[in-house]
């Protein structure tokens, strides 16, 4: 993952099978709670990790995506976590 200082706007934080895995680098200030995006082509998904991983929002993507998501969000929350506090410094 490329830092603030490199400007980029979309962090990527985990890519698997397509599926990119990222921050917003201009989220709302007062700052949400740890959630990443996920996106394919024109399809985006939201999660958040706290208090647990769980389904924000979604579109375009079908169920059983969204169920692959899920697995990859969990085995990659602490590395997901991890980029969180380098990215935005918390």
């Amino acid at each position: 993952m490329r830092n603030r200082a490199a400007g980029e706007l979309l962090p990527t934080v985990v890519r698997h099978k397509g599926f990119r895995l990222l921050f917003f680098s201009n989220e709302d200030s007062p700052r949400e709670p740890v959630h990443v995006h996920v996106r394919r082509g024109d399809a985006l998904v939201k999660f958040w990790l706290d208090p647990s991983v769980r389904l924000a929002d979604s579109h375009g993507f079908t169920p059983g995506e969204l169920r692959e998501i899920d697995s990859v969000m969990r085995e990659n929350e602490a590395a997901i976590r991890r980029a969180w506090n380098d990215y935005f410094g918390d």
